[in-house]
């Protein structure tokens, strides 16, 4: 009995030392806290692939939320902090990265196969257009085998 007390006891304190604390920051007030979240929903992990800063539980993110907090309460800006950590990061940590040299390709991409797409249906319905009819038309003794084939199946049903 007194084993299944201690273990049961192991097990409720194992648990506790397991929690996360969960981040904790003061905002002066509401806007400033929902421009915090706006920030880091909008700003990616970088270890984590495809996860914001918001939702993921790496350490860099922890760093990366520890580092806009602190530019906020510094009085940066918006561009400034994202700015910051994509110097930082690099382009990676942007869900939605500028119109530049380096990113023109992911952008022009979606138009590209679109476009792309377009061509290939054109092309398929040009050549089906000028190759005609599929097939030799039957001649009027296969015909009249066809519609006498039909009239003894009407008759049958």
């Amino acid at each position: 009995m007194v084993r299944i007390v201690y273990l049961m006891l192991v097990l409720l304190l194992s648990g506790a030392a397991a929690a996360e604390v969960a981040d904790v920051y003061d905002f002066s007030d509401r806007a400033q806290e929902q421009r915090y979240q706006n920030l880091i929903a909008e700003l990616r992990c970088p270890k984590c692939q495809n996860q914001n800063i918001a939702d993921s539980n790496a350490p860099i993110s922890k760093d990366m939320r520890d580092a806009v907090y602190r530019m906020m309460k510094d009085g940066a800006s918006n561009e400034e902090i994202v700015e910051s950590l994509v110097g930082r990061f690099g382009e990676f940590v942007r869900y939605k990265p500028e119109l530049d040299s380096r990113t023109f390709l992911l952008w022009a991409t979606p138009a590209i196969a679109v476009f792309g797409g377009f061509l290939v249906v054109a092309g398929v319905v040009i050549r089906s257009r000028r190759a005609g009819p599929s097939g030799p038309a039957l001649s009027t003794e296969e015909k009249a085998r066809v519609d006498k084939m039909l009239a003894e199946q009407e008759r049958s049903s």
